[in-house]
């Protein structure tokens, strides 16, 4: 069954789609629901127990704060590249899809993964300690096949440019955190390398951002005296770095000054 306007407007005694705000469809059949391409202000949205198996029609839905999806006949979790955009989303129930799997901890960690400001999934709160594993352990989540390719990202770019950038979402995560702590906000040139991790170099490389993200994360939940240790941790390390730097530097030099002596 197709969700029509007439359906939409009937449900939320509205007079027209922009005005729509709340929207109840919880039971209806549902198979088709692209006539959520023209409604960006819908905010709360209940689609639960029907037959969806697309999330396509959602991505220009950037007001949406809460989606309910349980029991529905969604295949596979890379639908959920389409709810990336909405950076408001805060509460998704997705339970009893055929995407949730056996694994309940690898599903819920590939989700936080993909969807990292979550705030409530399956009716269960999320917390730092959750998203901070997930950076690390989920599953990334890629933009499915036969999808709109020139449907915009999160980021106003094109998904044909960023379907295989896995930290594309990352990168706005850790800059506000960055932000909050009063660091620099990292350029997207630090994330191009990880565009494509199909080598053994791009995955250690992403491995370590996710790392970074985790510390950052972590760091909002120390005290004074923690974040003391933390500083003289980090300056120790520094100093090994610059040590182990001007020891290389050194043995250049002298193996140059032997080779021109030479």
């Amino acid at each position: 069954m197709k969700l029509t306007r007439k359906l939409v407007l009937a449900k939320a005694k509205a007079s027209d789609l922009e005005s729509v705000k709340k929207l109840n469809c919880w039971g209806c059949n549902l198979t088709d629901i692209s006539i959520f391409s023209q409604m960006p202000n819908i905010e709360v949205l209940t689609l639960s127990v029907n037959s969806i198996s697309s999330l396509s029609p959602l991505a220009g839905c950037l007001s949406l704060t809460e989606l309910y999806l349980r029991r529905n006949m969604i295949p596979s979790l890379s639908e959920l590249s389409h709810l990336r955009p909405l950076t408001r989303l805060r509460v998704l129930w997705l339970a009893e899809n055929p995407c949730c799997g056996t694994d309940s901890s690898h599903y819920r960690l590939t989700v936080l993964r993909c969807l990292p400001r979550l705030q409530k999934l399956d009716n269960q709160v999320v917390t730092e300690d959750e998203i901070s594993l997930a950076l690390m352990e989920g599953e990334e989540v890629t933009t499915p096949p036969g999808s709109n390719q020139n449907q915009l990202s999160s980021n106003g770019l094109p998904d044909a440019e960023t379907e295989n950038d896995p930290l594309n979402y990352n990168m706005e995560e850790t800059n506000k955190i960055r932000e909050e702590l009063g660091m620099k906000p990292l350029s997207r040139d630090k994330f191009s390398s990880l565009s494509s991790p199909s080598t053994r170099e791009n995955k250690l490389s992403l491995r370590k951002s996710h790392t970074l993200d985790a510390v950052l994360l972590l760091l909002r939940d120390l005290d004074e005296e923690e974040l003391h240790i933390v500083h003289t941790a980090t300056q120790n390390r520094l100093q090994t770095y610059t040590l182990d730097s001007e020891t290389f530097k050194d043995s250049q030099h002298m193996q140059k000054t032997a080779e021109i002596q030479h």
